[in-house]
């Protein structure tokens, strides 16, 4: 053993291989890290990537919303009922339209009405509620309350809240 010890060619040899041992043990836990941190970064994509998709779709709806602001003419509520049921031709079945209030937001001002609609089929209901929410302005439903008719149980007496949103 001592012969080889005093062999300078075997001590270089072993410690050649002892040094390439290490650098092959350091690469190895380098390219390892380095997978932790693809397989991290990869994650993270996939969750910007549906964060994207998300925020893509509340953009739209809220340029929709801005859009309808920009686009109608109209001053208040009252004209708002008149131009979403003058088309249906329903007109003559709204009983009343009573002001509840407006209050003034960051976006504009705010009116509400409680508006009463008698006598109206299933269908005429249902094109009631598309033309509000295809309305070419802010109009929504806060409340809707829906109840037979008690001359006819095939006819139904609607409830309405109605919001107008107006900018200022």
């Amino acid at each position: 053993m001592r012969e080889l010890l005093k062999d300078k060619r075997f001590i270089y040899g072993s410690s050649g291989l002892i040094g390439f041992i290490i650098i092959v043990a350091l690469g190895i836990n380098l390219l390892s890290a380095e997978r932790r941190e693809l397989k991290l970064l990869k994650e993270q994509r996939k969750e910007m990537l549906t964060l994207k998709e998300e925020f893509i779709l509340l953009k739209q709806r809220v340029d929709a919303v801005e859009s309808k602001k920009k686009l109608s003419s109209v001053q208040g509520i009252v004209q708002a009922v008149d131009e979403v049921f003058l088309p249906l031709g329903l007109k003559d079945k709204v009983k009343t339209v009573k002001l509840t209030g407006e209050r003034e937001t960051k976006e504009g001002f705010e009116e509400e009405a409680d508006i009463y609609i008698e006598k109206v089929s299933m269908n005429e209901m249902v094109n009631i509620f598309y033309k509000i929410r295809n309305a070419p302005m802010a109009l929504t439903i806060k409340k809707a309350g829906i109840k037979k008719s008690f001359e006819n149980p095939e006819l139904l007496n609607l409830t309405l809240t109605l919001s107008f949103l107006k900018s200022k």
